[in-house]
Parts: C-alpha cells; sequence; structure tokens
C-alpha cells in the first residue's frame, strides 16, 4: 500500500511538505514513457525508505592538475 510507503519514507524526511516536493520531482525526472505514474511514484517513495533524499551528495575532490612550466624559447 502507497500509505506505508509514505510512512516508510518519513522515517529519512522528516517534514511532510518537504517529502512531497521531493517526491514530485524525483517522479518527473524517473518517469519513463509507456509506464504508470503510480508505479514510478511507488519507486520514488521505496527509494525514498532506503536512502535520505535530502542528503547532499560527497563532494569529489578534484584530481589535481599537474602544474605546466614555460619553457624558455
Amino acid at each position: 500500500m502507497r500509505s506505508d510507503l509514505v510512512f516508510g519514507a518519513l522515517s529519512q524526511v522528516s517534514n511532510r511538505y518537504q517529502l512531497c516536493q521531493l517526491a514530485s520531482k524525483a517522479t518527473r525526472k524517473l518517469h519513463k514513457p509507456n509506464t504508470r505514474l503510480q508505479d514510478t511514484t511507488n519507486d520514488v517513495l521505496v527509494r525514498f525508505h532506503k536512502t535520505n533524499p535530502g542528503a547532499a551528495k560527497p563532494i569529489a575532490e578534484p584530481a589535481e592538475q599537474p602544474i605546466e612550466r614555460r619553457r624558455a624559447a
């Protein structure tokens, strides 16, 4: 049932309004043509139950670029 999915997702997001906003954005991005919108929404709620959707992604440190040195002509 969807209510179980919503309550499971609320374990990661404490604010119901924020959960609705994040779920609608994720549903729009993950929806595939020729599939039911309800199935996509359920999939999003299952993903939210497993991970925190509001958590920032870890920032990858850029690889150090070798410094180019100019040679005299």
